[in-house]
């Protein structure tokens, strides 16, 4: 359970580090070329808007202006109403004094008569200058509200002048828009990367393996007369040397060797596939020759840069032959002075050579030994008839494979459960094999020559030594 929770943690690190990467790469490179794209621009931005702004502000000046004046006015206008008041109040105050029992029953007539109109006129002035004191003292109430309003946006238009005026960091504007205008790409790019690998594989495996595996499997010959024998792999081994052999072996197989034995450099495998020999490492090679006409001598064999590695000789007998990926070949034991035969087999028309990805098959035509290398080890596997079975077919990984009989039937299936394909523990593809005849395999799968080389040229480089056959 800790080794899970590790893995789980390790796993979420490394998506965490990813998205913020993509995150990093594309507001970094976005804001970049606007910033490439919109410099001799910018300036010119900022002063349209600083314009702008400015002119909104004086707008904004001149109407604050223009309420001050409103607002003296009116209280100019209910300072004279108030005036007004106290005239009509003084001139009612005199005129009330004047009225007496003894006036009214023996004064001058018309002269009341007079103060009446007169009291009766001054007494509406003072109603109407009342009701307008009271209107007015209204309206600049109101417009004492308008005069806050303008004061808040005149704040707000100093403020947006001071900004504009101010140098601004580039970095920051291109950061905010370079964010305005990518978001949702982010978004997208930040799902696909972290759904993306899971939806590929869910359709790898349920929709594009299963059609792709379908028709005739591949069969490259006929039986042979003869069956090829794989000895028993070991770290190291020994290999004998008899009279008119030669043996070529890569030089970082080659352990110790008889004194005696004529040694010399040969450049290629074979002239006629130096593409292949060049690929699969199969160049520079030490060629050890037996000298005499009698006795045997003996080469020990071990791989000097990898301890996993374990070698097989494989017997490829007269009428006999063994189709064989070449890059698992360590060396090729022959007679002085005839050619190894290889015979090439292309399959560009198939179904199962697209779904492979492997396009040409080399096919070891004995007599001839061939040393073979794999990883912990090297197993053969016969089939033939079985009690109760009409046919034997056999499931094996992939990139296990190094060689099987030209005569049985090889076709690629689904990996057998899908969560072997997605942790990477399974190709998508199996190898099965059926018929009567043999294939060898290596007991763990291992990569291409180029797995050093980081994930992705690996994949470039084992796709292109796949359609090669190698």
């Amino acid at each position: 359970m800790p080794a899970f929770l590790l893995k789980l943690a390790s796993w979420l690190a490394q998506k965490f580090v990813g998205v913020a990467v993509i995150a990093a790469l594309a507001l970094g490179g976005y804001a970049a070329w606007l910033f490439l794209q919109e410099e001799g621009l910018l300036d010119k931005g900022r002063m349209a808007k600083l314009r702008q702004a400015i002119g909104d502000r004086d707008r904004l000046y001149a109407a604050r202006e223009a309420i001050e004046r409103r607002i003296a006015g009116m209280r100019a206008e209910v300072a004279a109403c108030e005036e007004r008041v106290r005239q009509a109040e003084k001139i009612i105050a005199s005129l009330k004094s004047l009225e007496s029992w003894w006036d009214r029953l023996w004064g001058n007539a018309p002269q009341q008569a007079a103060n009446a109109e007169q009291l009766r006129k001054m007494e509406l002035l003072k109603l109407e200058s009342t009701g307008k004191l009271a209107d007015l003292h209204r309206v600049i109430t109101q417009v004492g509200w308008e005069k806050e309003g303008l004061e808040q946006a005149l704040q707000r238009a100093n403020h947006e002048v001071a900004r504009l005026e101010e140098s601004r960091s580039r970095a920051r504007h291109y950061g905010v828009l370079a964010w305005e205008n990518l978001k949702w790409y982010l978004v997208l790019a930040v799902a696909s990367f972290l759904a993306g690998p899971t939806v590929w594989a869910l359709t790898q495996y349920y929709a594009v393996a299963p059609l792709m595996a379908r028709g005739r499997p591949i069969r490259l010959g006929p039986d042979p007369a003869a069956w090829p024998e794989v000895g028993e792999s070991r770290v190291s081994i020994e290999a004998s040397l008899r009279p008119g052999e030669i043996l070529r072996i890569k030089e970082k197989f080659l352990q110790a060797s008889d004194e005696g034995v004529v040694r010399r450099t040969r450049f290629v495998l074979d002239w006629e596939i130096a593409f292949t020999s060049v690929a699969c490492g199969l160049i520079e090679l030490v060629e050890l020759a037996h000298p005499g006409p009698a006795g045997e001598y003996r080469v020990t064999l071990s791989s000097s840069d990898d301890p996993h590695i374990e070698l097989a000789i494989t017997n490829v007998p007269a009428g006999g032959a063994l189709v064989l990926r070449p890059r698992f070949l360590a060396g090729v034991i022959q007679r002085a002075g005839e050619r190894l035969v290889i015979r090439r087999h292309w399959r560009f028309l198939r179904w199962q050579a697209w779904v492979s990805g492997q396009f040409r098959f080399f096919e070891f035509v004995g007599p001839c030994r061939l040393v073979v290398a794999g990883s912990r080890g090297v197993r053969v596997e016969r089939l033939g008839d079985r009690e109760g079975l009409p046919a034997t077919a056999r499931r094996t990984n992939q990139d296990s494979t190094i060689g099987f009989t030209p005569n049985l039937d090889y076709r690629p299936v689904r990996a057998e459960t899908f969560w072997s394909y997605y942790r990477g523990m399974n190709p998508l593809f199996d190898d099965v094999f059926s018929g009567r005849g043999l294939y060898v395999v290596q007991e763990t799968a291992t990569d291409g020559p180029a797995a050093k080389a980081g994930a992705f040229w690996s994949g470039v480089w084992s796709a292109v030594l796949k359609v090669f056959g190698l």
